[in-house]
């Protein structure tokens, strides 16, 4: 092949499988329809007003490629221009943004004017360029943080995106997508949820038969097809017709009945096996073994075009011309010779600077039959080619090579640089693993001094990304392992460093080891004078100092130290953190500081937190700006802060990261209180991710479990799942325990609900102490079971739980009076659980007889608590405590009072679809007013949508099918439906509708 040939414009379909061989059919065979619809969905032959989006999918070989080839050239023809990137296999060293980083290659060749304009307004863009993501020999460490710009580069893909369809409607097209990476997935997401101001497609390729229940992928493609702007397109097998016409346009000399229904047989309507078969001849001799059956065609090869193949196959699904060359080592006319013949069998397939397999299972199968020493050596020649620069590749790819060519330092030396990476484009979790890969190598000290590497750096640098990517379980523990590891010659500066960072790390875990000792140990061991190791170790002493209300001032005073030295040794990112903790001070020593200095302090420490680059920082100090409102109950502004700061996460690409996941915890809370329970399940939502960090995504699974059991969905093994998860992360206890005590209280099981609070208590004693705030709530929720279950007890039943609500009503005074009268915070929440406690224990005493308050104080501490709950403004709260309220005062002969009570707890209770606490009111004797026929506020145009349907009979399967989506979202909706209606059952909410024109 010529370098002109190697350098020619790409096709409109860049590297996508062109078939050249004589037994790849010309024809698509079987697919019509498929085209046709996929036309339609994405407005080719027709413009859509939105861009369409298409998640095609299918098993590998079924014609999924064939296809697009086919879209491609459809839409040429009505004029579109079709560009076209492709994710690749690169195991365990992905390469973030890779097919953005080819498509801006492709556009760079074609519209380079657009690219310039482009790159002018959104300089961010040049972070995909091709040429930028080589490796290069200069070391830059920098005091700004990684991932700060995602969000940046994200507009700057839709912008060049928007401007490329400027000039004619274009068609993306991103195959391979079970091999996208992480950060390639949001971007994809993220271009799936924006209008473009120009006619822009997209079609997003993967492989349904890889996509295992773990896969990442499979939890993205859910998400994406609720999207309204996303259709999906799965290509089946094709059917015995098909097969046997593309077999006949594969072998026009006519096969014999039998050879043909053996094709037909054994390719099970897989469009590419049907090609292989046809191609070895598909005689008996053919193995039953696909990946022997693709190796059969390498036999038809000349040794020159065997050994390239086979050298290709080591690079992977694709290989540049440049890198090829530079690693077969063969003489340029074997070379060229060897490339052509693979070429001309359909082996390869040629782009303008890159060569791929037909088939990604072809090259898997060819390196696979590679001998043991074989792949060894050719890997030592990719890394040979890759150092000495002809070969022009990734750190990852080095990374990957080095290790399998047991070229062990030049493998640790390129997984770093492949972490840094990974960090500088916003993908921490890809970071991690190769920060691992390294450390595994520089377990060999005499490596490390070698190279000249400071392990405990690396090892703090894959710590971050594993707190960056929401494991901080993860990034304690690999501390703790490298402390304990570190010779007792080891340079205090090391120790320091690991020994502060571990502090951090602790405070961020639940550890019987005390953060505020570890990071004493490391300022004792930190290097005087103007050091920045000594900065940092100050910065992170202060912090932990913050944790403990009796060490505010020392806080202070650390923190000061620490900010005049990172200001002194131009350290702005470091600076920033610790005005963040300066300004976070105020808040934690809630003792009457005026709120809204707090609050101007940390507005202002978020924006030095932007201007300095430190993303963390900025995080951290919009969530506290948050929960400064949240202690208040000013539920909307700690919204909004909250939503900023979840918002600001996800666009760097740290969606789980401390205080961004955190944030998302607090926004779901927050809607929750409000009412809004619709909205914080689509927040939690996110824990669907089976891939993302065990612990945040339980913290987030605990109120979407309290929200679906209010609901009447039965969450118990869910909940029991979860208790896995209390003695790592407090949270998940005190939130999962509360849900599990108000299940087993409106069973009626007191033993239950007592059961629940021990456990919980206990463990959070070990974790916390046994005086922590959420205490007060659920020996409020404990009492609540305790009184429910009093009418129908035996007599010594009721002795022994009457001995337990005294113990109850003891264990929550003495935590409310510890906050009320201490220097924490103690706002409109706890005061509103406080009264609870109180007024419960005196229900207990009064349905018991024993003891038992007179009808003005029962009344009066009811009244207290219904009023303490309408300052702190919880809806679901607030409807439960009227739910209670108004049995009592019916029980009183207060029927007006009852009825009012009622009525507000039920209209709330309908408004979250709480069919609990519907059938909690319904047994408490009170009924509802008829509602007004044809309210249409009650029900959302969606909800009546699926009420016509259900009023029709049909399941939820069929509904979801109708609607397209999933049945799981049909049972949430009709629970919500029946709630709102007050329906007992399907039968009973079709009859409402009819009886109040809800289907008119």
């Amino acid at each position: 092949m010529t370098q002109t040939e190697i350098n020619a414009p790409l096709s409109a379909l860049g590297t996508m499988m062109e078939p050249v061989a004589a037994h790849t059919s010309r024809t698509l065979v079987g697919r019509d329809t498929e085209l046709e619809q996929l036309c339609e969905l994405l407005g080719i032959t027709q413009r859509l007003d939105r861009p369409g989006v298409v998640l095609l999918s299918g098993d590998a070989g079924v014609g999924k490629t064939r296809l697009l080839m086919e879209l491609r050239d459809r839409a040429q023809d009505q004029g579109w221009r079709v560009v076209a990137g492709h994710c690749l296999d690169f195991g365990d060293s992905a390469l973030p943004y890779l097919p953005f980083s080819e498509l801006l290659g492709r556009f760079d060749t074609e519209l380079p004017e657009v690219v310039e304009d482009v790159s002018a307004e959104h300089p961010a863009i040049g972070r995909l360029q091709p040429g930028r993501r080589v490796r290069t020999s200069v070391d830059a460490p920098s005091d700004g943080e990684p991932g700060a710009d995602r969000g940046e580069l994200f507009e700057a893909v839709h912008a060049l995106v928007d401007a490329a369809a400027a000039s004619s409607p274009l068609l993306l097209v991103i195959e391979d997508t079970h091999w996208a990476d992480q950060s390639t997935r949001d971007l994809l997401g993220f271009l799936f949820t924006r209008s473009f101001t120009h006619p822009v497609a997209l079609v997003a390729s993967y492989r349904s038969d890889d996509l295992h229940r773990r896969h990442p992928l499979r939890r993205q493609v859910a998400e994406w097809s609720r999207l309204q702007t996303v259709d999906r397109l799965a290509l089946s097998p094709l059917p015995d017709d098909a097969v046997r016409k593309l077999i006949a346009e594969l072998a026009p000399e006519l096969l014999g009945e039998r050879e043909l229904a053996e094709i037909v047989g054994r390719a099970e309507g897989n469009a590419f096996f049907v090609e292989e078969l046809v191609a070895s001849g598909a005689g008996g001799w053919v193995p039953d073994d696909l990946a022997d059956l693709l190796l059969v065609r390498l036999d038809r090869l000349s040794d020159e075009a065997r050994q390239v193949v086979r050298i290709a196959s080591v690079a992977g699904r694709k290989v540049s011309h440049s890198l090829l060359e530079a690693a077969a080592g063969l003489p340029p006319a074997d070379l060229d010779a060897g490339i052509r013949q693979a070429v001309e069998m359909n082996i390869l397939v040629a782009g303008t600077k890159t060569y791929s397999f037909r088939h990604a299972l072809l090259g898997e199968a060819v390196y696979d039959d590679l001998l043991p020493g074989e792949r060894v050596r050719l890997h030592g020649q990719y890394v040979a080619a890759l150092a000495a620069g002809p070969g022009r590749g990734t750190a990852a790819e080095m990374a990957r090579h080095a290790r399998r060519a047991m070229d062990l330092d030049r493998a640790a030396t390129a997984g770093v640089e492949a972490g840094d990476e990974a960090l500088s484009v916003g993908g921490p979790d890809e970071a991690a693993r190769h920060y691992e890969h390294a450390l595994e190598l520089l377990e060999d000290a005499d490596r490390a001094e070698r190279l000249g590497i400071d392990v405990t750096k690396v090892v703090v640098k894959a710590s971050d990304a594993h707190s960056a990517a929401g494991d901080s379980q993860r990034s304690a523990t690999l501390l703790a392992e490298h402390i304990e590891r570190l010779p007792a010659g080891a340079p205090a500066s090391a120790r320091a460093r690991l020994l502060s960072n571990y502090a951090l790390a602790l405070c961020l875990v639940e550890s019987p080891i005390d953060p505020l000792e570890v990071a004493k140990q490391a300022l004792a061991l930190a290097p005087e004078g103007e050091s920045p190791l000594r900065a940092k170790i100050l910065a992170t002493h202060a912090r932990v100092l913050t944790m403990h209300h009796d060490r505010l001032e020392e806080a202070e005073n650390t923190a000061t130290e620490a900010l005049a030295l990172a200001e002194r040794l131009a350290m702005p990112v470091l600076a920033s953190e610790v005005v963040t903790t300066l300004s976070s001070l105020r808040f934690k020593r809630g003792d009457g500081t005026d709120s809204q200095a707090v609050r101007a302090a940390l507005q202002d420490a978020v924006k030095r937190a932007v201007d300095a680059g430190a993303i963390y920082a900025e995080l951290r100090a919009l969530f506290l700006l948050g929960r400064t409102y949240q202690e208040a109950a000013e539920w909307d502004e700690a919204a909004r802060w909250f939503a900023t700061g979840l918002e600001r996460g996800v666009a760097v690409g740290l969606p789980w990261a401390p205080y961004s996941l955190e944030s998302r915890w607090q926004l779901a809370w927050v809607r929750y209180a409000q009412g809004e329970w619709d909205a914080a399940l689509d927040l939690v939502a996110i824990a669907d991710d089976e891939s993302g960090p065990l612990i945040p995504r339980a913290l987030i699974e605990a109120t979407r479990l309290s929200i679906l059991s209010a609901r009447g969905h039965a969450v118990g093994g869910d909940l029991r799942r979860l208790r896995k998860v209390w003695p790592d992360e407090g949270s998940v206890a005190v939130f999962s325990a509360g849900t599990e005590i108000e299940m087993a209280a409106h069973a009626g099981d007191a033993d239950g609900a007592i059961a629940a609070y021990d456990e919980v208590v206990g463990v959070l004693t070990r974790i916390w102490n046994e005086r922590f705030a959420g205490r007060v709530r659920l020996a409020a929720q404990t009492l609540g079971a305790i009184a429910g279950a009093l009418p129908s007890a035996s007599t010594s039943e009721r002795t022994a739980l009457l001995e337990r609500a005294d113990l109850l009503r003891s264990d929550g005074d003495v935590v409310a009076e510890r906050f009320a009268g201490g220097q924490a915070a103690w706002g409109p929440e706890g005061r509103a659980w406080a009264h609870r406690l109180t007024a419960e224990h005196l229900r207990a005493r009064w349905v018991a007889g024993v003891d038992a308050p007179d009808r003005d104080q029962l009344l009066a501490a009811w009244a207290a608590a219904v009023a303490a709950f309408e300052e702190f403004g919880s809806v679901p709260e607030l409807a439960r405590t009227r739910t209670t309220y108004s049995g009592i005062l019916r029980l009183l002969g207060e029927t007006a009072a009852a009825r009012e009570q009622g009525d507000l707890a039920r209209e709330a209770a309908h408004k979250l679809g709480a069919i609990v606490l519907l059938d909690e009111l319904r047994a408490s004797g009170s009924t509802p007013a008829r509602a007004a026929q044809g309210d249409p506020q009650r029900l959302t145009a969606r909800e009546r949508e699926i009420l016509a349907l259900v009023a029709d009979g049909r399941s939820n399967g069929e509904i979801g099918k109708q609607l397209f989506i999933s049945t799981k979202t049909v049972s949430v909706h009709v629970s919500n439906i029946l709630g709102k209606l007050g329906a007992a059952g399907r039968t009973e909410a079709a009859a409402i509708a009819r009886r109040d024109g809800l289907l008119d």
